[in-house]
């Protein structure tokens, strides 16, 4: 299993950036895929999900209506398109598969949001 993200940067607040995840080693268009970020010292949180047919997305609160998961099983891919960000959406964004009953996680891409 190899996932690699890409898209983190800096960017001003209200600005937006759109994170990637190329996914590879397991069968992507089965499995749920999620968004995770973690601050320095601090725990590794939950962003968002995705079911594998795409029917299916929820959000931590924080980032309802401005962050929005999507895949693309073709590609196997999966995005989080976020909007309206705000200084403490800095983090490093990794992408995440729970598969074979270990998660999976990328090398994590920096978002730096700037006030």
């Amino acid at each position: 299993v190899q996932l690699v993200e890409s898209g983190g940067g800096l960017v001003q607040a209200g600005g937006s950036l759109r994170l990637s995840c190329t996914a590879s080693g397991f069968s992507f268009s089965s499995y749920v895929m999620s968004w995770y970020r973690q601050v320095p010292g601090k725990e590794r949180d939950w962003v968002a999900g995705i079911n594998s047919a795409s029917t299916s997305t929820s959000y931590v609160d924080l980032v309802k209506g401005r962050f929005t998961i999507s895949r693309d099983n073709r590609k196997n891919m999966v995005y989080l398109q976020m909007n309206n960000l705000k200084p403490d959406d800095t983090a490093v964004y990794y992408c995440n598969v729970l598969w074979g009953g270990y998660d999976y996680w990328g090398q994590g891409t920096q978002v730096t949001v700037s006030s």
